[in-house]
């Protein structure tokens, strides 16, 4: 059985690349010979792209990107058309093929910042973490504005979704793939598609079913596409059971379709006003509409299997972004990895799954087949076995979010032992292959945080579940790279601690997040965050959020050049660290209070901290800490206008890094020493002081030294 070769997805299917003509596993076929039955549909599009627009009749350059829309319900192969067509333009377009899925499995639409995230990151563009979705959008058609790239925006859910990312460049093309006609915008003439000619649809059957299947009875072939209403989804599910059981023939097919019909009588209520039918026509007023031949097919599909088997194809549509995996189907149903994997190739080859290219074995539930897949849970599952189902699939993958990171530990860490006693299924080979499955894996592991979390019947295990995810991130990707993540991840670390009253978390969530909003010029947000994370920490009696809080108050002030707030906040901050007898700290916010007090000009003040700081170094014992805020306050003392009292301080400093036999600092005091002595008129003395850094670190490092000290 091979895999679909006309589209079948909707909010998540991909149907056929058509990047370039290649087999991948079951014999898959893409490219251009893939697509069956739409060459009027691809001549019309060609058309479409020279026709003369409304902006051009005007006597006008076209200020944006030219709209093309595939419309078409889902299974209806719209995706594969949208692919197979792009595949024909790659050479018009030289910077590239984007694309990006504007609804979501669930059916929900993707909101226009996330899309342009995506769109960005393939661009190679790095996005600031937590920016609003109309610098998302703005940043995107900056990228685009000097590209000449074809966008292929999959499912598009309204006319809005588009219009925020379309390319104000006429040298870009926009394919849109959506349900229905995306009113409100203008100048676009859909592709409507309905079900393939009958001709195509058997094709189709004897495509997937195998050589001879459908030239044996021609007949019944005909009536098995009539009776599909030529739907390449419908068609692909009943050439699944066909490629399956070599022994039965179309007709039988038939027969068993039209005796489980009786059996099992469905129906749908009446679709709203302008609801188009499945095959893509709008059903009589007042008639109750048909089964969709692809809900009707799935459920035949469904029922033919083994019970076992049922169960774990319902419970795939739990899977996130559609995407499993075995792992995830073993969790699911609560089997064995090989046996999840063994029953995934046998969905494949009925046609109710994908398979998808890469160093794992992964798979894709067709878009189109998810509602029904929901559906055939609700009636069947009690709401307590799906809660279950999730759970484990959550526990499963803390799991391999715990080996993904242990991953990075050094050999022999306690990380690295406990990795070493877990099943092998659960253990990655070392950290690149655990990178690869965390970048393969990260839009399903995001999405399983966002339902982990909207559940609301998962709280622990959603916290577990996207500490592991964040600790993976940061190991393998680094805090700077993985911050748009990071940033999402932590916001919904702030909605579970909110919702349960853990006003500890809820504080360490809000410095994170007012962290990376400072990180990325939002001063001002990072203010609101750090003051709410204030109050939370205070409610929560956490003296250590409470004490970073206040001093991070005090850094955005100073970003902020509000000297006094700074000053303010730092003593606050000292004040908390000096009841809490963490000296170590007081030592260096006296050095923060200081350097503000210096900023602001007010050096007796800066200088009394210094000394504060000297002092605390002194009584802990600490000898470089000493020298380093001596050498500190020989930059004070210098700039207040008394150069000989920081020379004497500077020397001093010298003296206390050669006992702390730090090379570094003392090479750096001696190019400060330099550097005053120049000042003070003796030359002689200060190439003295740069020969004895040189000889300490060499002539390249300390010449950095003297512009970087």
């Amino acid at each position: 059985m091979t895999d679909q070769v006309v589209d079948t997805g909707g909010a998540n299917g991909a149907g056929v690349t058509g990047v370039a003509p290649a087999r991948t596993r079951h014999g898959r076929v893409t490219g251009a010979d893939a697509l069956l039955g739409r060459e009027r549909e691809l001549a019309s599009l060609h058309e479409d792209i020279g026709r003369t627009g409304l902006d051009t009749l005007a006597g006008q350059t076209p200020p944006r990107a030219r709209i093309l829309l595939i419309a078409g319900r889902p299974g209806s192969g719209r995706t594969a058309l949208a692919e197979t067509f792009a595949a024909a333009l790659t050479e018009r377009y030289p910077d590239g093929l984007l694309r990006v899925r504007l609804t979501d499995p669930a059916g929900a639409p993707v909101p226009a910042g996330d899309a342009a995230r995506s769109l960005l990151a393939d661009l190679g563009e790095q996005t600031p973490a937590g920016a609003a979705e109309d610098v998302l959008t703005e940043q995107l058609r900056t990228a685009l504005a000097e590209r000449s790239v074809l966008l292929l925006l999959d499912d598009a859910h309204d006319a809005g979704q588009v219009d925020e990312l379309l390319p104000d460049n006429p040298a870009c093309l926009l394919l849109a793939v959506a349900t229905g006609p995306l009113t409100g915008l203008s100048d676009v003439r859909p592709c409507t598609l309905g079900g393939l000619e009958r001709q195509a649809a058997v094709r189709l059957v004897e495509r997937y079913a195998g050589p001879g299947r459908a030239a044996a009875d021609p007949h019944a072939a005909e009536r098995l596409a009539e009776e599909c209403r030529g739907q390449p989804a419908a068609l692909v599910l009943a050439a699944g059971w066909l490629a399956t059981r070599p022994e039965s023939s179309v007709a039988d097919l038939l027969a068993r379709l039209e005796t489980h019909r009786a059996a099992v009588p469905r129906a749908l209520p009446e679709p709203a006003t302008g609801e188009e039918g499945a095959d893509g026509a709008a059903p009589p007023r007042g008639k109750t509409a048909a089964e969709p031949p692809v809900d009707r097919l799935l459920r035949f599909s469904h029922d033919q299997l083994p019970a076992f088997d049922q169960r774990l194809l319902r419970l795939l549509h739990l899977a996130p972004e559609g995407l499993a995996d075995a792992h995830t189907a073993s969790a699911l149903a609560g089997c064995s990895v090989q046996h999840a994997a063994a029953r995934l190739e046998h969905f494949v080859r009925h046609g109710l799954l994908r398979p998808l290219p890469g160093p794992r074995p992964a798979y894709e539930v067709p878009g189109c087949l998810v509602p029904g897949l929901r559906a055939l849970a609700r009636e069947t599952d009690r709401p307590a076995e799906l809660q279950l189902a999730r759970a484990r699939m959550l526990e499963r993958t803390v799991r391999l979010l715990h080996s993904c990171r242990a991953t990075s530990e050094p050999l022999g860490s306690p990380a690295r032992q406990r990795l070493a006693g877990l099943p092998s299924s659960l253990r990655f080979a070392g950290p690149g292959p655990a990178a690869e499955w965390l970048a393969e894996r990260l839009p399903a592991l995001l999405a399983a945080a966002r339902l982990a979390v909207a559940e609301g019947a998962f709280d622990t295990l959603a916290r577990r579940y996207v500490a592991a995810l964040v600790r993976a991130l940061v190991a393998h990707r680094g805090t700077e790279a993985a911050a748009p993540e990071l940033y999402g991840l932590h916001r919904l670390v702030l909605d579970v601690a909110r919702r349960r009253g853990l006003h500890r978390e809820e504080a360490a969530a809000l410095l994170n997040l007012a962290d990376l909003d400072a990180r990325t010029g939002r001063t001002r947000e990072a203010l609101a965050r750090y003051r709410a994370a204030l109050d939370a920490a205070r409610t929560g009696r956490d003296p250590h959020a409470a004490g970073r809080a206040m001093e991070s108050l005090a850094g955005a002030h100073q970003e902020l050049g509000d000297w006094a707030r700074a000053a303010d906040w730092y003593g606050r901050a000292l004040a908390h660290r000096l009841v809490c007898a963490e000296d170590g700290e007081a030592a260096r916010l006296y050095g923060k209070l200081a350097a503000v007090h210096a900023y602001a000009g007010r050096y007796g003040d800066a200088r009394r901290n210094w000394g504060s700081a000297i002092a605390v170094h002194k009584r802990r014992g600490d000898v470089a800490g000493q020298a380093r805020a001596l050498a500190e306050l020989a930059r004070v003392q210098e700039y207040a206008g008394r150069p000989e009292e920081a020379l004497r301080t500077c020397r001093e400093a010298v003296a206390l890094a050669e006992r702390a036999e730090d090379e570094r600092l003392r090479a750096a005091l001696h190019v400060r020493l330099a550097d005053t002595l120049d000042r003070l008129g003796d030359p002689a003395s200060a190439r003295h002081h740069r020969g004895l850094a040189a000889r300490l670190l060499g002539p390249g490092e300390a010449a950095v030294l003297r512009t970087g000290t």
